[in-house]
């Protein structure tokens, strides 16, 4: 089962999850909807603060936000005027039989309960829908980004996506990979502040949480390709799963 402590801890960090976690790429999104024509209905599935689902929405899509803590539920609202997130989960869809053209999951889909979550996104999904989850990873090919994982404890990789969720079930066609390269440009507070909203850092005893930020404050301070910037270009990897219910 999944562990939902975790997964409902970033309600008290939503409105900093909003503003220092990275937006997705145009392209990877595009690629994601498998050219859908407006206005496609889209379920923007644990849409925690909006991120999404306001990229989403961006292309012209109608978007449903489905979301379990009322903390992000809140964040989002704020943040998307116009929009109300449902509350549900993957494991719960608050809505009909074939009534979304795709469903897409930002960052939440190892937060699932697989076999059941599977069986309810096919139902929503019309017969040809598409189903995609999309990961932002940071890209661990660059040095000080590795350095950076290991000190946060950050367990999200690109090998760990492609390698582990590359199954959907019987209900979907085998699943097709997208990858898009994106960067944000931040502050080394700003990063601080962003691993402030990871579930790691959230759920973490007081003194692991100072020995987090200790050593990250040493990395930007003494790395040859960080020490003395003022900003920071933060590298990423957008990889999308792409699947489409038989």
């Amino acid at each position: 089962m999944v562990d939902v402590i975790p997964a409902l801890s970033f309600g008290a960090a939503a409105a900093d999850y909003d503003r220092f976690r990275p937006r997705y790429p145009e392209p990877a999104l595009r690629w994601a909807l498998d050219g859908l024509a407006a206005p496609a209905r889209v379920v923007d599935l644990g849409a925690g603060t909006g991120i999404l689902t306001r990229g989403v929405l961006a292309l012209g899509a109608e978007v449903v936000p489905v979301e379990p803590d009322p903390g992000m539920r809140a964040q989002l609202a704020a943040a998307t005027p116009g929009t109300t997130a449902r509350a549900g989960s993957a494991e719960s869809v608050p809505l009909p039989d074939g009534s979304a053209d795709a469903v897409v999951v930002g960052q939440a889909y190892h937060w699932f309960d697989r076999e059941p979550a599977h069986a309810e996104i096919a139902r929503v999904l019309r017969p040809g829908g598409t189903f995609t989850p999309l990961w932002n990873v940071r890209d661990e090919r660059v040095a000080w980004v590795a350095e950076l994982t290991r000190i946060a404890h950050l367990g999200d990789n690109a090998g760990d996506v492609t390698e582990k969720y590359a199954d959907f079930g019987p209900a979907f066609e085998p699943v097709e990979l997208g990858e898009f390269a994106h960067a944000t440009t931040l502050t080394p507070d700003e990063v601080v502040g962003m691993l402030h909203t990871r579930s790691y850092w959230l759920t973490a005893a007081p003194d692991e949480r100072a020995r987090i930020d200790r050593e990250l404050r040493e990395l930007f301070a003494t790395h040859p390709d960080l020490a003395g910037r003022a900003t920071v270009e933060l590298p990423y990897r957008t990889l999308v799963l792409r699947s489409r219910r038989r």
